[in-house]
């Protein structure tokens, strides 16, 4: 038996160094936005912004689209020393699709409802559409009839540590867990997927797996490709 058919019958199979589930869904070719499936497992502690993006790289290069630049929707703060990261700056120009190729948003404006026009209007991200890599819905109050089941959560919290606007918070409180290195200590800034404050509307209280996972948050978060 070849490797690759060993690898087949196991229901997996490698690509880009990535596990690839013998069923999941092709990802439509305009795929450009997900909600992590699963956070890094350190609440907070993404290992860094670039810990963030390299988990976005990963779980989209398992669905075999490993061969865009994905990052990660994330801000950084100057008041834990490091430089200043505007999560709007870092995504690229859209438009971006769900892995079912339906339209997130147009463009940045169009995202983060820069005019009257766009913020009344609201991009496209809702329970239906703001989908894991995988092709599934992240359990929120608009998926009640699927709860409760064993393991279910109750997950639209959505780690951002950025302003509506999609900057980086100027203040001298901590929104991204000490620019995503803490699982303890400090605090990040939530959006709600299913909600128009996609990428904020409140602060966590704390940063830790464990107090997340009891809560309302999974500790994921959004990547988009920004090539």
């Amino acid at each position: 038996m070849t490797p690759v058919r060993a690898l087949l019958l196991m229901g997996a199979m490698s690509v880009s160094g990535a596990a690839i589930a013998a069923d999941a869904p092709k990802p439509d070719p305009n795929f450009s936005f997900f909600v992590t499936s699963a956070g890094s497992g350190k609440g907070g502690n993404l290992g860094g912004i670039a810990g963030a993006d390299a988990h976005c790289q990963k779980l989209a290069a398992a669905v075999g689209a490993g061969d865009r630049v994905w990052r990660a929707y994330l801000s950084t703060q100057a008041v834990h020393g490091g430089p200043v990261v505007n999560a709007r700056e870092r995504i690229g120009t859209g438009p971006w699709y769900n892995v079912k190729g339906d339209l997130i948003a147009q463009n940045l404006s169009h995202l983060h409802g820069d005019t009257l026009e766009e913020a009344r209007a609201g991009n496209r991200i809702t329970f239906r559409t703001a989908l894991t890599e995988q092709g599934k819905e992240v359990n929120g109050h608009d998926s009640a009839p699927d709860l409760p089941r064993p393991g279910d959560h109750n997950w639209h919290d959505i780690m951002t540590g950025t302003q509506w606007t999609g900057m980086a918070y100027d203040d001298d409180g901590d929104h991204t867990c000490k620019n995503w290195t803490s699982d303890g200590e400090g605090s990040v800034q939530f959006g709600h997927y299913n909600r128009p404050q996609w990428n904020s509307i409140h602060g966590s209280k704390s940063c830790n797996q464990e107090e997340m996972l009891k809560g309302t948050s999974g500790a994921l978060f959004y990547c988009f490709a920004a090539d």
